[in-house]
């Protein structure tokens, strides 16, 4: 998937685990580990803009867009 999602590093960087996250956004943790691991197949804007908030970073701090290489056979 080409949408690479970098939360777990901005955590790192804030030092706040997932628990204390979730908690800061009215969201529960089940629900941000799956958006962590880049599992979810969409996230709301008032979500993003929650975390971008808690976190003091910008969306594209979270989210990240890779090209895919597409190998030919």
């Amino acid at each position: 998937m080409p949408i690479i999602v970098n939360l777990d590093v901005m955590m790192a960087r804030r030092k706040i685990s997932l628990g204390d996250l979730a908690a800061k956004i009215d969201l529960t943790p089940a629900n941000l580990s799956i958006l962590k691991t880049g599992k979810a197949k969409a996230v709301r804007f008032s979500t993003l803009e929650a975390i971008c908030n808690a976190l003091d970073c910008q969306p594209g701090d979270i989210l990240e867009y890779r090209k895919e290489v597409k190998q030919e056979a």
